[in-house]
């Protein structure tokens, strides 16, 4: 029995060590491919964009967590409210301020605000499935406490805004807020809401020249204002790629 026993648990730590062997090689594969996509220069950047799409995917069908823990269960998605309150709050804030400080960009119409900003609210969805059920689970599994899991998850995701002086350390608040909520709740839909909110309040408050039209990697280093001078968002766009598997460009034809 002694020896059935010794090699039960001979087996289990192997199995466990496999385990965290695929969570660390999944992470950093996957990581590295949403950085070299941010950094990487057109049309380089289109083959990359897809080999991270794939890896993700991949990744996730091979290490499934299951909805409820991953936070995608569909009943009451909207479950905390207050967090999408507090974003609105937030939200409202700005673009009083902004409106005072006359950087606030304006719309014809609640169309032509949706037809801007649609699939952004897709993106912030994407951005915090990354953070919190590739990233945040699988740390949780490598590290030795929630805390460092936590972290790191956000350091990551702060990192991968590099150099935007304006997301980098918003982002890194954003990521341990977000993360502790999921960690609290189990639910990637109130985040993802809350992300789409305080995202386009920032893209319609902050005049581009400023924030480089929110793009991050090589595309805020090769950003070119078209109106340096002009403190409206007539040509802003919302672009935060970082921390997700695309950089499209951010600026109006």
């Amino acid at each position: 029995m002694a020896v059935d026993a010794s090699a039960i648990a001979a087996t289990g730590s192997s199995v466990a060590a496999a385990s965290r062997r695929r969570d660390l090689i999944q992470l950093s594969v996957g990581y590295a491919l949403i950085l070299l996509v941010i950094w990487t220069p057109s049309p380089w950047q289109t083959p990359l964009y897809l080999a991270a799409i794939l890896w993700v995917v991949l990744s996730t069908w091979i290490s499934f967590d299951g909805w409820e823990p991953m936070g995608l269960r569909v009943s009451n998605p909207f479950r905390p409210f207050w967090i999408i309150a507090a974003s609105l709050t937030f939200a409202a804030i700005a673009i009083a301020i902004a409106a005072r400080l006359h950087t606030l960009q304006l719309f014809a119409s609640p169309r032509a605000f949706l037809q801007r900003y649609w699939g952004y609210a897709i993106w912030a969805f994407l951005q915090q499935f990354l953070l919190q059920d590739f990233f945040l689970l699988r740390l949780l599994r490598l590290v030795s406490t929630r805390t460092t899991a936590v972290v790191v998850a956000a350091f990551l995701f702060a990192l991968a805004h590099l150099p935007n002086p304006i997301l980098t350390p918003i982002t890194i608040v954003w990521g341990l807020a977000a993360c502790l909520l999921f960690l609290r709740y189990r639910n990637v839909y109130s985040l993802a809401i809350s992300h789409a909110i305080l995202g386009i309040s920032l893209a319609i408050t902050i005049p581009g020249p400023i924030d480089h039209n929110m793009r991050v990697g090589l595309g805020y280093l090769t950003y070119r204002p078209h109106h340096t001078h002009h403190r409206s968002h007539s040509d802003h766009i919302v672009s935060t790629e970082a921390c997700v598997i695309a950089a499209a460009p951010t600026l109006r034809s």
